[in-house]
């Protein structure tokens, strides 16, 4: 279904009168502070001449040192020596599959991050493109057999499975695969079965994937082009959004806008409603625009490039749709500006502590853009019924090895829960995949 920029905003503007006057009930906006269910989040004047460049150094992990989790649980190495473990799913049978995949940049752009700096924070080179499959045998948390279940494909980043089909989002489309329960290989030819807008501005190449409970849709998240729509809105059609289509392929409707760059996708527990983590703009100051994680609501519009953490709008765009602007709706749970909040997932299991049972964890693969390294952790938001109860905190940390000079051993990506109840965790700079249990 192809979708016009005009019937784009023509769908937004309708939709939104009817979900705008109950999405945030409890959230109001009060001069320079947001006020959520859970944060009182204080915005600073946006400042275009203070946004600052401090890209991080990876010097990877020595042998004896692991990232560090609170009291009472233990981080191991799950797997190791594999280029940019990005996203990783379960399947049915419980092997975990592995997106092996980085950006790729052009040679004026490789050129200019050698010089920036921006290089020694990235996994270099083309992207491997590969997805493995981890098979734990005699269930000790430790992989038995290493396969490698697809390749060829295009920058991929969200898998899934429904029946009889595989499926792979890659940066310009989505792919489905004959598959059977207990594959370790994908042997039949997959077909194309959606195009999707490729590439992105800076990171926001990645397309990931969900389904509903009875999987009679699928879910795909798209980045936008840009920072801020500099190019032109006509180039962020179907981007900065959230797609429904059919497990077919077809019946795409845009169900949640204005998200810059949303990428780690999960369901809360006991409920019916999606969330998202989701990357905001640059060029601001320090610490705007904050990084959030938020309850997807069908049809809301999120603000992007107009508006801001709720109805503040960004000077760059002033007065060109105030009418979007005030149907912003106001994103749940601030996560700090500029920490690059990719990964998501809801704690399902029962091995936890009680206190991490139905909350979210949030992999932050940390900052650039920013003078200041922030990030570079895992983040844990309590929730209850399905909606957060407190203010993010630390889980996982002791990625970075000197603030100072920028130096960090690695940068977490995707977080997922296996079937056991542990915590994995990818860091892609360092090709490694890191457990972290209870004891």
């Amino acid at each position: 279904m192809k979708t016009t920029y005009l019937s784009f905003c023509l769908c937004v503007s309708v939709s939104l009168l009817a979900c705008n006057s109950n999405s945030n009930s409890q959230q109001t906006k009060e001069g320079d502070t947001v006020k959520t269910e859970t944060q009182e989040v204080k915005l600073p004047a946006p400042d275009e001449k203070a946004a600052k460049n401090k890209f991080s150094k990876v010097i990877g992990w020595p042998a004896n040192i692991t990232p560090k989790a609170p009291a009472g649980f233990s981080v191991t190495r799950f797997a190791s020596d594999i280029k940019s473990p990005r996203n990783m799913y379960i399947t049915p049978n419980g092997d975990v599959v592995v997106v092996l995949t980085n950006s790729e940049r052009s040679a004026v752009e490789k050129v200019a991050n050698a010089v920036t700096g921006k290089a020694k924070s990235e996994v270099p080179g083309k992207s491997a493109n590969t997805i493995l499959l981890y098979r734990d045998v005699n269930k000790d948390g430790k992989p038995d057999q290493t396969h490698t279940f697809l390749s060829g494909l295009n920058q991929p980043y969200g898998m899934t499975i429904i029946g009889g089909s595989f499926y792979v989002a890659n940066t310009d489309g989505l792919w489905q695969y004959p598959y059977k329960n207990g594959d370790t290989k994908i042997t039949g030819t997959g077909k194309k079965i959606l195009s999707l807008p490729a590439g992105g501005y800076n990171n926001h190449w990645t397309r990931n994937l969900i389904t509903n409970e009875n999987q009679s849709k699928i879910y795909i998240t798209v980045g936008s082009g840009s920072n801020v729509g500099e190019n032109g809105m006509e180039h962020e059609v179907r981007r900065a959004n959230i797609l429904e289509i059919n497990p077919d392929g077809k019946g795409e409707k845009i169900y949640a806008s204005g998200l810059r760059n949303p990428v780690g996708v999960d369901w809360a527990p006991g409920t019916n409603m999606l969330w998202t983590a989701v990357n905001e703009r640059d060029g601001l100051g320090d610490d705007l625009v904050p990084d959030y994680i938020t309850s997807v609501k069908e049809g809301a519009f999120y603000g992007w490039p107009y508006a801001y953490f709720g109805q503040n709008e960004d000077p760059r765009l002033k007065g060109q749709n105030p009418a979007l602007v005030q149907k912003t709706v106001v994103p749940d749970v601030a996560v700090g500006a500029h920490t690059a909040s990719l990964g998501l997932a809801f704690y399902k299991g029962t091995k936890f502590p009680q206190k991490y049972q139905g909350g979210a964890f949030i992999g932050q693969h940390g900052s650039w853009n920013r003078s200041a390294l922030s990030g570079y952790k895992v983040a844990f938001v309590p929730f209850k019924a399905g909606k957060p109860t407190g203010k993010p905190e630390d889980f996982l940390t002791g990625f970075i090895a000197d603030a100072d000079k920028g130096e960090v051993y690695g940068r977490p990506v995707g977080v997922t829960l296996t079937p056991d109840g542990a915590l994995l965790v990818a860091d892609d700079v360092s090709g490694v995949i890191w457990r972290v249990a209870a004891k």
